[in-house]
């Protein structure tokens, strides 16, 4: 497992949900929701996470359709971990998330609360690092 801390990001078009996890204890956590569609407020927030937390590297969700294959989010999510990659200089890894969103919805019931709602992106970002922690990184 590698050591140091990591974020993830659940990424949306309105939304983005952030998790935080320390790598030797292999536990995620949902940490916050970042609410802006505008680009500059969300790299602003990402980057006052990055100087709270000093993580060693980040995750970003990877939405694809059930069977796969790559849709319109899955671009827009590869170029997000780029611009982060980019402007952070920190190693990010991409993470299939399929599933995800439906599993946080299933655990927080969000219904017509907006704050809920903000919470199921977070709990998002949450699952993907646990799976990340689980399945993808044992070295």
């Amino acid at each position: 497992m590698p050591e140091g801390t990591v974020l993830a990001f659940d990424f949306g078009t309105e939304r983005i949900g952030v998790a935080i996890g320390e790598g030797l204890l292999g536990q995620a956590r949902a940490l916050t929701t970042i609410e802006s569609p505008a680009n500059d407020a969300r790299f602003a927030a990402i980057g006052k996470l990055i100087g709270e937390w000093q993580p060693a590297r980040l995750v970003v969700g990877l939405p694809l359709a059930l069977d796969g294959t790559e849709h319109e989010m899955t671009a827009r999510s590869r170029r997000f971990a780029h611009q982060l990659e980019g402007r952070y200089r920190l190693p990010v890894e991409l993470v299939d998330e399929r599933l995800t969103s439906v599993e946080a919805e299933r655990a927080i019931k969000p219904g017509r609360d907006k704050s809920a709602k903000a919470r199921v992106d977070a709990e998002a970002a949450r699952l993907i690092l646990q799976d990340w922690f689980d399945h993808a990184h044992t070295a």
